[in-house]
């Protein structure tokens, strides 16, 4: 996929748009310098070009009782398209998956998953992931601290 190119008003935008996303349009267009109207033109192009996925919140996992933030590197023992896809269906079912991706190197997928606690952890790595289809190892690293949590994208423009 080509990546659209971006000028410093787009960037702008998009800059505010992830330190807020509740703005309205106004008090958008009025922290970037531009009147309402072009400003809610070009966050319509945005989206229609699929720049702006949604809109959302982040949340304090600890205040909602998320304790525990791992991250688990897997191997499957069979790299057939199948059985990939296979894999991928069944831990899009999983809620405290909060993200995978298939990735390069001595391993096939990185997992990050929240729990309550250890205890939690442990329930669920043991008797949910380890018992996936085609799993030959998992590998389990605990976050310690979070010293630079995903706030948003860096933006590429002028």
């Amino acid at each position: 996929m080509e990546p659209l190119i971006l000028d410093a008003q787009d960037c702008r935008l998009l800059q505010q748009l992830q330190q807020d996303s509740t703005l309205t349009n106004q008090q958008l267009a009025e922290r970037v310098g531009m009147s309402a109207s072009p400003c809610w033109r070009r966050i319509r192009a945005l989206e229609e070009q699929g720049v702006i996925q949604g809109y959302g919140a982040r949340l304090d996992r600890r205040r909602l009782g998320w304790g525990v933030l791992a991250f688990i590197r897997i191997k499957i023992d069979s790299h057939s398209d199948d059985e990939a896809r296979a894999f991928e269906d069944a831990i899009r079912t999983l809620d405290p998956v909060i993200a995978c991706y298939s990735i390069a190197g001595d391993a096939d997928f990185l997992l990050q998953v929240v729990a309550e606690s250890l205890d939690t952890y442990t329930d669920f790595a043991m008797t949910v992931v380890r018992r996936l289809p085609r799993i030959k190892e998992m590998q389990t690293t605990f976050v310690l601290k979070e010293i630079k949590p995903l706030q948003g994208l860096p933006l590429l423009g002028s």
